[in-house]
């Protein structure tokens, strides 16, 4: 991973056995285990797609979906540099992003398949990103929609309300000594 974001061509970061061992701790296994690798800009549309999936229900809910523009604002936001895909058993799960900031890093883009969600994934790739930022020293930011269960997510991982509106709930994380 390179310092502006959370891959570079060739970086792969792989999760452990024990994390895949968590992972499939009192549910179905998860497979070989997972990996991070740099987004190309071919991903975009299957990552669209998985946006449109992952906030449907959130936005509903929130009286905000619009199948057209879920997909365009990642679209017109989506940096392959500072983007990497979450594979498992090698088939594309996830992604995440980490984008450099003014004061401090961006995590966006954060999305895991629905059969992924729940077993322990999203806290593995979550604490890889966290370790680089806080071996950096950086401070990270992220915006979760409110009300949206992947909040619990991130307060597990040290993130603390800063602010929020009717749709959006901003989030902080200072680093954290190793």
């Amino acid at each position: 991973m390179d310092t502006g974001g959370t891959g570079s061509k060739g970086d792969t970061v792989t999760g452990t056995r024990a994390e895949a061992a968590a992972f499939a701790r009192g549910r179905p296994a998860l497979g070989p285990g997972w990996e991070l690798r740099a987004a190309a800009v071919a991903d975009v549309e299957e990552i669209a797609e998985l946006r449109a999936t992952v906030l449907r229900a959130d936005l509903e809910r929130l009286g905000r979906y619009d199948a057209h523009r879920v997909r365009q604002r990642l679209r017109d936001s989506f940096s392959p540099r500072h983007t990497s895909v979450v594979l498992v058993g090698g088939e594309l799960a996830g992604c995440v992003a980490v984008r450099p900031a003014e004061d401090r890093q961006w995590l966006e883009h954060f999305y895991l398949a629905p059969r992924h969600q729940g077993r322990g994934l999203g806290s593995a790739v979550l604490r890889a990103v966290l370790e680089r930022t806080d071996a950096q020293g950086l401070t990270v930011g992220l915006n979760v929609l409110r009300g949206s269960a992947a909040r619990r997510l991130y307060e597990r991982h040290g993130f603390v309300v800063e602010s929020q509106d009717p749709v959006d709930v901003f989030m902080v994380r200072r680093p954290t000594c190793p």
